[in-house]
């Protein structure tokens, strides 16, 4: 079984480094409520076939509500080489900490 890396919010430098690209794994609709500003959105179930859309170099911040998503997707990726690391807790954890957030609409940011 592979060792999935992880991060806490607290350990995430901001800004987040040019250099790191955030992966948000989850469904459309939590995406449009609430997001890390510059994050490459592809769901969990479209990565494999979007795996093309990530750089080749640099790390992967992978995200989703809680971790568990994120989770597989960042033991996904470090079985095909990639330098990623996921987030633990989430953008629940990452909202929680007052941490920089963007959202679709006239509503603000919500962590759905």
């Amino acid at each position: 079984m592979i060792q999935v890396p992880t991060i806490e919010v607290s350990q995430v430098p901001d800004p987040i480094p040019e250099k790191v690209t955030v992966l948000d794994v989850r469904e459309p609709v939590e995406w449009q409520h609430g997001r890390i500003e510059g994050a490459l959105h592809i769901p969990l179930t479209e990565l494999p076939d979007r795996r093309a859309e990530l750089p080749d170099e640099g790390q992967v911040l992978v995200v989703c509500k809680v971790g568990g998503r994120s989770a597989q997707a960042t033991a996904y990726l470090q079985q095909l080489g990639v330098d990623a690391v996921n987030l633990d807790g989430g953008m629940l954890e990452w909202a929680a900490a007052g941490r920089p957030m963007v959202g679709d609409g006239d509503h603000g940011p919500l962590v759905v």
